[in-house]
């Protein structure tokens, strides 16, 4: 092996923490790209979502998971037992925590989760661009650190991206020298399928908000190219009671438009081509209990 391949580091980071600290935020801001759904609700992440970075020193692929929560349905249990597996098999754990709301039972419980973990462990203090005053910041390492056993606990904003230079030099540090474990053109696992599925659940969830952000998902029921290279994806959007289907239609439809439109334009964007989207609503009952439906929707485990 040559000098400058054994100088090369490379490994997986698991990003763990409590819903709605910032996971997948950061795992976009890290990766340089939008892969993962962000929404200001709780449990949008649902699934085990990989980004990679690559730098001159080495490779990071980032493992985003689903935020930690207590589970009252199938899929919600098997959103948490997906990121508790998560930290079995990784090099690094970084612990992410919203600063804001400072550290809380539920990060406590993600840190004693840790604890018998083989992985590294890093603590990442999230949401720092809103913190007045930073010397809020100094218990909460001292905590990080002298109680719970952290090697370091990194403040960072995902958002403004302040932080985050210093958070990458940390993980690799940490990561054992190694050749890449991917190509250097490849970015993550999701499908363009699965990438399309999650915009348009994030631009539903922007429009609805408290609504009913846990009770929707997106199935991709078409996808197919013209001979004029027109990309033509039909789309059904999952609900589980009939009240909340006029919630996505809108009145006269305008909200589902609204959705549309949005999700179109940003996949475009993304994919570089021209988009037909059409959207359907369906109501299906009891779908996140629902063992068929959740392997439609491709989660691991049951």
């Amino acid at each position: 092996m040559s000098e400058s391949a054994s100088a090369t580091r490379s490994g997986t980071v698991a990003l763990l923490g409590w819903t709605n600290v910032g996971k997948s935020t950061l795992l976009n801001r890290l990766v340089g790209d939008k892969i993962s759904a962000v929404a200001e609700v709780a449990q949008t992440t649902r699934q085990r979502i990989r980004g990679v970075l690559n730098d001159p020193r080495g490779q990071i692929v980032f493992v985003d998971t689903p935020g930690l929560h207590r589970p009252r349905y199938r899929m919600n249990r098997v959103m948490v037992e997906t990121a508790r597996q998560t930290v079995r098999g990784v090099d690094l754990v970084l612990l992410v925590v919203d600063a804001l709301r400072g550290l809380g039972p539920g990060d406590r419980q993600a840190a004693e989760l840790l604890r018998g973990a083989t992985a590294g462990r890093l603590l990442v203090l999230n949401k720092i661009d809103r913190l007045r005053p930073k010397s809020r910041l100094l218990p909460l390492m001292h905590t990080a650190v002298e109680e719970w056993g952290f090697a370091e606990a990194l403040p960072v904003s995902a958002l403004s991206g302040e932080g985050c230079a210093l958070l990458i030099d940390r993980v690799l540090a940490q990561l054992p020298p190694a050749p890449p474990l991917y190509p250097e053109d490849y970015l993550t696992d999701q499908t363009e399928r699965s990438i399309v599925a999650e915009r348009i659940r994030e631009k539903l969830l922007a429009a609805t908000r408290d609504e009913l952000p846990h009770a929707t998902a997106v199935l991709i029921a078409g996808w197919s190219e013209r001979a004029d290279g027109l990309l033509e994806i039909e789309a059904t959007i999952l609900v589980e009671r009939e009240s909340q289907k006029p919630i996505v239609i809108g009145r006269g439809g305008e909200l589902l438009k609204q959705v549309g439109s949005a999700a179109r334009k940003e996949l475009e964007r993304f994919l570089g081509r021209r988009i037909c989207l059409r959207l359907w609503v369906k109501v299906r009952r009891d779908w996140r209990n629902d063992e068929g439906t959740l392997r439609e929707l491709g989660f691991e485990g049951r």
